[in-house]
């Protein structure tokens, strides 16, 4: 019954949005007015509230300012690497979006009571519904087009697309009020990386290392020119093959091709690990002959790292810093 009612809910609210936003274009108000949701407008005007303790505030969103609780309690981020972020700043989520069936190892703990929605191009509005939320995050790029939907459950800030995913975590920062959380992250970890660094140029020196995927769509090499392969290359210092073209980000090779990048290491990730096809696809390249005859293979050069745990690699602090731990890891055994 209560699930039913929530469902009904639901629906009288979007239509109650449609009607509002009717009038609200009709009178030529501003976007910012019109996108409040029914349960954060009704605390402007709360007597509860006084000057010293708000109990709503105004933030940036890419829809103009969003009114939202002062202090959010059960927050949800639409996007897979958003989990990440306001676990970094302290927050644990409600409900996440997610692409492998379990979480990631660091994340599997705190996550023991996160509703997992999965990942599809339109969200799954019941179980957003469901969780209660009073704080919605989501990225522009990827929530515009549901953000009536969403805003109709609770305010919902649209932030921007970001290069580089420090930027993504002050803007969730800005919002939460953790701005200085945020930077303590960033600074927290650029420290340990500078260190594995350091570690990595005494362990590695100048022999080269490849950076593999293997995915649905094939074999891909990771270079120093997008985010997973500059983390490794660049923050992490370990070097490339030559012959890698320096103008391309990625490339999708054959296991024909793939000994022209014959490296003296190699660094092979499962796009996802629990999918029989990508086991029978890797089970192939480790029984060819082509990869048996590659350097790293005959020195046993070669480490597979968690396809889960390495997924947001570059893109999140999480991920970045459990791939320090594990790239410095696999290079000390080898010492030993």
């Amino acid at each position: 019954m209560k699930h039913k009612w929530k469902i009904g809910l639901f629906i009288m609210v979007l239509m109650l949005v449609g009607t509002a936003c009717g009038a609200v274009n009709n009178k030529g108000e501003g976007t910012a007015s019109g996108s409040e949701s029914p349960a954060s407008s009704s605390n402007a005007t709360d007597p509860a509230a006084s000057p010293s303790s708000p109990t709503t505030r105004m933030v940036k969103s890419e829809k103009g300012e969003i009114k939202i609780p002062a202090e959010p309690k059960r927050v949800i981020g639409l996007s897979v690497v958003y989990p990440e972020f306001l676990y970094a700043l302290g927050v644990t989520p409600v409900a996440v979006q997610n692409y492998h069936e379990e979480f990631q190892s660091y994340l599997e703990q705190p996550f023991k009571d996160t509703v997992k929605m999965g990942i599809a191009k339109t969200p799954n509005f019941e179980m957003i519904l469901d969780s209660e939320p009073d704080l919605i995050l989501a990225p522009a790029w990827w929530s515009e087009k549901d953000y009536d939907q969403l805003s109709a459950i609770a305010p919902t800030v649209l932030l921007p697309q970001r290069d580089d995913w420090r930027d993504e975590l002050r803007d969730i920062g800005e919002v939460l009020g953790k701005q200085d959380a945020a930077e303590k992250v960033i600074e927290d970890l650029k420290d340990k990386e500078a260190k594995a660094k350091a570690r990595l140029d005494e362990l590695v020196k100048d022999e080269t290392v490849l950076y593999l995927r293997i995915m649905d769509n094939g074999i891909i090499i990771n270079g120093p020119n997008i985010d997973r392969g500059h983390f490794i290359h660049n923050q992490l210092g370990l070097k490339p093959v030559d012959n890698y073209p320096q103008n391309e980000s990625t490339l999708t090779v054959s296991l024909e091709v793939l000994p022209e990048y014959d490296a003296d290491h190699i660094i092979v990730q499962l796009d996802d690990e629990t999918k029989a096809e990508l086991q029978e696809k890797y089970s192939h390249i480790l029984n060819s002959s082509l990869w048996k005859n590659m350097k790293a293979v005959k020195a046993n050069h070669v480490y597979m790292v968690g396809g889960k745990e390495w997924f947001n690699l570059g893109m999140a602090p999480l991920a970045d810093s459990y791939a320090i731990d594990e790239v410095v890891s696999i290079f000390e055994g080898k010492q030993q």
